[in-house]
């Protein structure tokens, strides 16, 4: 593979652009990115012709892949020559919230926004406000987007900012706690409950590696914030619409939260957010409430029309059954290779969900209870090493990942997620032969 006009637009890039890039997770690559020219279906094509099978999927969105359907293409189309945007409500919006208040159980009422940061910001202030309390309750190592009270670090009564630019007044009212632990969280509510306005948790970690709930860690924040009157946010920006089908993530675990925010699927692969909940709590947001929040792109139309079409098309095919097949088709393979080229190291997912963790396990390969990928089952062999939180993912070989192993895969024409921690997707695009090559990628790469 050749990459001159890559690192010849990475040269431009970084003159205009801080690091080069728009978002930095896409400068992770190295010495350089790629530039994508085009998608094609399960796969994308970069700016020197080379064509990669493609698990990155915009970072969760294309659930469908880069070919709109006909029919998501046809909605698209419509709504964008009849207008830009206009200022003023239109029916899609509409159309798209009652889709979503119909299939998700947490959901009776919804604001649309523009991104997955923008949702959880919107969240966050929603529970103060609605509360009358300050504190939130986040996880180590969950990722809530760029925003102030979520990019911290630390223990409780020991909290940081984890970037420059945010004040150490701000991460006062955020206590970090490890995903799992139910005996920390326990703790944390027993010091300080009255204060607590909600917990914001990704039912599955997707964004540190993919790390499932211990059984019943769930129902634990479900019963603590009944108790001290709190809200229990699910973070389901990544995996809404793409864990659990149209139900999401919530819907698969039997758990219910009060506020639920979304970003990605959503939107049908255009820029979007969206805050739900059931409708006391939804309708503090101004106009029908005091609690503020605006925007001029919200309920955008076109992005509207992408995710109802989006979301029709899978109410009425088998994309669930066809994505999640080839996510266990996926996992079942990487366990094999796994546990005969590298036993120590982990495969995790769940869905359409996968991924390689690089652990540093000493005891034996995951058992048959977790051929699928890391189901956290206590009769597994690995369970006392499996990645419980974060942290557990964060200690892993992540330089080996990222130095070596990302490259090596690239050189065989698949395209991952550029790091040790963010999830990879499987789309309705894909097919079992793109599986098949991908895992013989992996035996190499391995």
């Amino acid at each position: 593979m050749t990459h001159e006009r890559s690192r010849d637009l990475y040269d431009r890039a970084l003159s205009v652009l801080p690091g080069g890039v728009n978002s930095s997770v896409r400068a992770a690559p190295r010495p350089y990115p790629f530039f994508v020219e085009r998608g094609d279906g399960a796969h994308v094509v970069d700016a020197d012709g080379n064509r990669y099978v493609d698990y990155v999927m915009g970072y969760g969105p294309l659930l469908l892949g880069h070919d709109m359907p006909e029919s998501v293409r046809s909605a698209v189309q419509s709504h964008a020559s009849a207008g830009p945007m206009y200022g003023a409500p239109t029916e899609i919006e509409v159309d798209l919230a009652e889709f979503v208040a119909r299939h998700v159980p947490g959901v009776e009422m919804l604001r649309f926004v523009n991104s997955g940061t923008e949702a959880t910001v919107s969240a966050v202030r929603l529970a103060r406000g609605y509360t009358g309390r300050e504190k939130i309750v986040v996880m180590q190592g969950g990722y809530h987007g760029a925003q102030e009270s979520t990019l911290v670090e630390g223990e409780p009564g020991n909290v940081h900012p984890s970037t420059r630019g945010i004040p150490e007044s701000f991460a006062e009212h955020t206590i970090p706690v490890p995903f799992n632990d139910e005996e920390a969280v326990a703790e944390v509510f027993e010091a300080h409950g009255e204060e607590i306005a909600g917990v914001l948790v990704e039912p599955i970690l997707g964004n540190t590696g993919i790390v499932q709930p211990i059984e019943g860690y769930h129902e634990t924040l479900r019963d603590l914030c009944d108790e001290y009157g709190s809200l229990l946010v699910f973070d389901e920006v990544i995996t809404g619409f793409r864990v659990g089908g149209l139900q999401c993530a919530q819907g698969k675990l039997g758990v219910t939260p009060d506020v639920t925010t979304f970003g990605k699927i959503v939107g049908g692969g255009f820029p979007v957010g969206a805050i739900g909940g059931e409708t006391e709590i939804i309708e503090s947001f101004t106009p029908s409430g005091d609690v503020f929040q605006a925007g001029t792109f919200s309920g955008h139309p076109v992005t509207m029309a992408a995710g109802l079409a989006t979301l029709e098309f899978c109410a009425e095919n088998d994309v669930y059954d066809h994505v999640n097949a080839l996510g266990e088709r996926m996992r079942e393979g990487l366990v094999d290779i796994v546990a005969d080229q590298c036993p120590g190291y982990t495969v995790v997912g769940t869905d359409s969900m996968f991924k390689v963790i690089f652990t540093r396990a000493d005891s034996p390969p995951q058992d048959a209870g977790c051929t699928g990928g890391c189901s956290q089952d206590p009769d597994c062999v690995r369970f006392g090493e499996c990645p419980k939180d974060g942290g557990d993912v964060g200690s892993a070989e992540t330089d080996r990942w990222e130095r070596l192993f990302w490259p090596a895969m690239r050189d065989q024409g698949v395209f991952l997620t550029a790091n040790q921690f963010e999830s990879q997707f499987v789309s309705y695009a894909h097919t079992e032969a793109d599986i098949d090559e991908t895992l013989e990628a992996y035996k190499e790469a391995l």
